[in-house]
């Protein structure tokens, strides 16, 4: 059957489906092959994983002892490499090399991986390339072995989406299939890379899924436990971290004011989560100001990155802050680091080395950062905590797993994830409260301050929104009164950026700006565009130069249905929600509503909202 050039756009579009024979189309539309494609998935994932390890230690090995060898106990401190000060240069030319890799065959592969899987599924259509996998191993393999401060976890993570987007290419499956299979291979991969299946499954499902039901969470679930039966398998069944029996023991016997110190540990894994985040952009802002090219500009990075190993190995005996960072964790956890100061300085070291090495243009993950610096934080407070009040109990190793579920849950925004998955290293049913409250409230703070993740941040920079949950039809329903939550301020146009600034101290959120003529409502200027202008400080510019006269008004109790209808038909991005439509007063106007607004609300799709976006 061949398309007819006579037929409508759309049956041209049913036809192109049917016209799918042969066992590809038999397969595609059976529910059982989903589940053993998902099987497939699975155990890519875990292989991969395997092979990821060992590539990073084929890659340490080299570039630090000039050795081709891929055992590597990322647990253990790595011994001085037998360059000397040669050390420093290490990092320069495994960053030289990284560049060039992604440069030439996939810019997706810079980064730390999961936003670009985040931004294939609600963007791409969930496709993702096939040389993103090799591109992205071999990239932040050279990057975490030579001494990048960086996480594997990131790369894992594209290289089973990658897998799961290209099988479903090949075999021409439905996009929720396919988006399906995508959150499959991020899920099989988290799993793969701690030893926690049900981690994985989490992970899938706050982050990745575009869709939880029977039907996609069955796969994930398929995928993930088999990705860790493979790596156990091969690597065998550890947890990623060892916490002693004697230690896991003692959560049984929590005081009172032991748990009242876990609340402001969770409030200070807030705020250590948001500071995390904004290192790393505040560097890559900083990085592509100040140098142009790329190939400077990571030389440089991984310049400051070799300088850091170098005076640890020096004056400690250890790295500390390079590569993965796991042994220095488990230090913390078995209590071999004890001083208030030299805590300080490693958990402010990894966050300068992690921010410096993805920002300049590396490649590897945030995860393994963010439990550095949460056990590193958890450790760091129980020491002060115990020096100031002696009978309050507070375990370091306790303190030191719960403050990594707090930075995951900050900084990723996966809470469930962060505290399932140190439930699942730590085997220990008792710690399962303080993570409860460790993690809720690391992810408030930084909640209650901004809904940007490390994730997100990235794409929305981009002008890539991404729906931070799942709602039902339901809320079609509601008034768009009811979900407004960006503040407005109502400004004259001849007003400058600066005036703005001095405005937004008043304030923690960034407004909307609705300008004015007169008493009439001429023009407005979006929160994101406020936050991008201000960034780039063009501050004595009046912001009507920058205000868009594109906008239409809606009553107040305008259903976001309608709300819905409206954007499409009229192509614009902004809404005016007005007691009197059309207004007759700037007063009249009770909120201006974007398109971002309208998906942090309803989860829509942007190709709902914009039609011409898919194009």
């Amino acid at each position: 059957m061949t398309n007819d050039a006579s037929l409508p756009a759309d049956m041209n579009t049913l036809v192109m489906e049917r016209d799918v024979q042969g066992w590809q189309g038999v397969f595609r539309t059976n529910p059982a092959f989903h589940l053993v494609l998902a099987f497939f998935v699975g155990i890519v994932a875990g292989l991969g994983a395997v092979a990821f390890r060992r590539l990073i230690g084929l890659m340490h090995n080299a570039f630090f002892f000039g050795q081709i060898s891929s055992r590597f106990d990322d647990l253990q401190h790595s011994a001085a490499s037998f360059w000397g000060l040669g050390v420093v240069l290490v990092p320069v030319f495994g960053g030289l090399v990284v560049v060039w890799l992604v440069r030439t065959f996939a810019p997706e592969a810079k980064g730390h991986g999961v936003p670009e899987v985040m931004d294939a599924i609600y963007y791409g259509s969930g496709v993702i390339r096939p040389v993103v996998v090799l591109v992205k191993a071999l990239a932040s393999s050279i990057s975490i072995g030579s001494g990048g401060s960086v996480g594997r976890e990131g790369p894992i993570i594209q290289i089973g989406a990658a897998f799961g987007s290209s099988l479903a290419q090949w075999l021409r499956l439905q996009e929720w299939q396919r988006l399906g299979l995508i959150a499959a291979g991020a899920g099989a991969g988290i799993a793969a890379t701690f030893n926690t299946p049900v981690g994985g499954i989490l992970f899938a499902i706050e982050l990745m899924l575009v869709e939880v039901s029977a039907r996609t969470l069955v796969p994930v679930m398929i995928a993930t436990g088999t990705a860790a039966f493979v790596s156990r398998l091969f690597l065998g069944d550890y947890p990623s971290f060892i916490i002693s029996q004697h230690m896991i023991d003692r959560t049984m016997h929590q005081s009172a004011g032991a748990y009242a110190a876990y609340v402001l540990l969770g409030l200070l894994a807030g705020g250590a989560g948001l500071l995390f985040t904004s290192s790393l952009y505040w560097t890559e802002d900083r990085f592509e100001r100040w140098i142009k090219n790329p190939y400077a500009r990571h030389a440089a990075g991984m310049l400051g990155v070799g300088l850091v190993i170098y005076f640890m190995i020096t004056f400690t005996g250890h790295y500390y802050v390079e590569g993965v960072g796991y042994a220095t964790v488990q230090d913390v956890l078995d209590g071999l680091i004890t001083h208030p100061g030299f805590l300080l300085l490693l958990l402010l070291l990894k966050i300068l080395t992690f921010s410096v090495t993805l920002g300049s243009g590396g490649s590897g993950g945030v995860f393994s950062p963010a439990l550095y610096v949460g056990a590193v934080l958890g450790g760091l407070y129980a020491v002060i905590a115990n020096h100031l009040l002696p009978g309050i109990g507070v375990s370091m190793t306790i303190a030191a797993a719960l403050g990594m579920a707090g930075m995951v849950a900050a900084s990723t925004g996966a809470a469930v994830t962060g505290a399932v998955m140190i439930f699942e290293m730590t085997s220990d049913y008792h710690i399962i409260i303080p993570l409860i409250i460790v993690a809720s409230l690391a992810f408030g703070v930084r909640r209650l301050i901004t809904r940007e993740t490390i994730y997100t941040r990235k794409l929305i920079r981009r002008g890539h929104f991404i729906p931070e949950a799942r709602h039902s039809n339901l809320y079609l329903m509601r008034p768009a009164g009811e979900f407004i939550e960006t503040p407005l301020i109502r400004v004259k146009g001849s007003r400058t950026l600066a005036d703005i600034a001095v405005l937004l101290h008043r304030g923690r959120e960034i407004p909307h700006i609705l300008v004015l003529e007169g008493t009439q409502p001429r023009a407005v200027l979006t929160a994101p565009r406020v936050r991008e202008l201000l960034r780039h400080r063009q501050s004595s510019t009046p912001i009507e130069n920058f205000a868009s006269e594109e906008w239409f008004s809606v009553p107040v109790d305008c259903q976001i249905y309608d709300l819905v209808a409206r954007f499409r038909a009229t192509h614009q991005e902004c809404a005016l929600l007005c007691r009197i439509d059309p207004p007759e007063h700037h007063e009249d106007v009770i909120a201006i509503v974007t398109i971002e607004d309208v998906l942090a609300y309803t989860s829509l799709p942007m190709r709902l909202l914009r039609p011409h976006a898919a194009q």
